[in-house]
């Protein structure tokens, strides 16, 4: 089997896997713990919140089938996996997911998931730099444990996070396809992951009947972090890759997180200030939150595949260059919520 041909197994098997997951979740919604309306919320009414119960189920299953239906796309165990990177981070991954889990099920204390969060991202840290200093692997782990948590806070519009993660991990499955030799198991990994979303996205599409809830998000967005980590480690791609490609949720998730902190808010409290929070109360309501972000996260995400297959030398420049456009957007964001604050008023 070609790697691209174990590419579309990894996704198809594991949008069907996802799918019937989410059918089978959404049979017994009843039993399931649901996202209520509160200070965060986009929403008026209870939805089932572990969807991402059905991203992961067939994002495994997208993998341990292109795995076993022909050889391994340049060797899918790969040297990261040789040196234990990468089972390293699926522990850490495993752990977070478990974590949040049981945060759907039943709040835990903010300390209880950051520490979690924290060790996983140092271990994965250490893993990936395994002869890095330790000011090295400790923002490394910061940032790890930074990713997980602010694709949590950008899943709170309908479909904003699955659409993103279908585009994200699309393009680093393309990547790491460009890259080739032993990023070949990364590109499976980042199409099974793409796949699952599909999936996850069909349900969670306006109107969402399903969220993905923690379980969903959190993991997610430790293991892009990760995986752009590994990719950079096997030499599949320069470090701005990974950042252009996840741009429009690093910047709303970390100008927000700034800008509250400067003003002296509690900055992990629920709130409803993101620029896209802020785009859907203006009117644009969840389809065209969605709109807006899947597009944009879509040509962030082809502008990297494209420049790393044929400009890569380019790459810094283009990410100041969406950078800068992403800012413009967010300034007229913020002119027209000035404006409708105060007509609201």
């Amino acid at each position: 089997m070609s790697g691209f041909a174990g590419l579309l197994v990894a996704a198809g098997v594991a949008a069907a896997v996802g799918a019937a997951v989410a059918v089978l979740l959404l049979r017994f919604a009843a039993r399931l713990p649901h996202a209520h309306p509160g200070p965060r919320s986009l929403h008026d009414a209870p939805v089932p919140r572990v969807g991402g119960l059905a991203l992961w189920a067939g994002a495994i299953a997208g993998w341990g089938v292109a795995e076993l239906s022909g050889p391994r796309a340049a060797g899918a165990t790969g040297a990261a996996v040789g040196s234990g990177a990468a089972v390293i981070v699926a522990i850490a991954l495993a752990a977070i997911a478990a974590v949040s889990l049981a945060d759907d099920w039943r709040s835990l204390p903010a300390r209880v998931r950051l520490s979690v969060h924290l060790g996983a991202g140092l271990a994965a840290a250490v893993a990936i730099l395994p002869e890095g200093g330790w000011p090295a692997r400790g923002a490394l782990a910061i940032a790890f444990a930074w990713a997980a948590n602010l694709y949590n806070f950008m899943d709170g519009s309908d479909g904003l996070a699955a659409s993103m993660a279908v585009c994200g991990f699309g393009a680093l499955a393309a990547g790491a396809a460009l890259g080739g030799g032993s990023g070949g198991w990364l590109a499976v990994v980042a199409a099974a992951i793409a796949g699952g979303a599909a999936a996850l996205l069909a349900f969670n599409a306006p109107p969402a009947r399903l969220f993905m809830g923690d379980v969903g998000a959190v993991p997610l967005g430790f293991v892009a972090a990760a995986l752009g980590g590994l990719g950079v480690t096997l030499g599949s791609w320069p470090p701005w890759f990974p950042v252009l490609v996840f741009l429009p949720f690093v910047a709303d998730a970390t100008v927000t997180l700034v800008r509250r902190a400067l003003a002296g808010e509690r900055v992990f409290e629920a709130h409803r200030s993101h620029y896209y929070q802020r785009l859907w109360q203006m009117g644009a309501g969840h389809r065209g939150t969605l709109a807006v972000y899947a597009a944009l996260c879509a040509a962030t995400a082809s502008t990297a595949v494209g420049l790393l297959a044929w400009f890569p030398r380019h790459g810094p420049l283009a990410l100041a260059a969406w950078i800068a456009i992403i800012a413009a957007g967010f300034a007229a964001i913020d002119y027209h919520w000035r404006l409708h604050s105060s007509d609201s008023r």
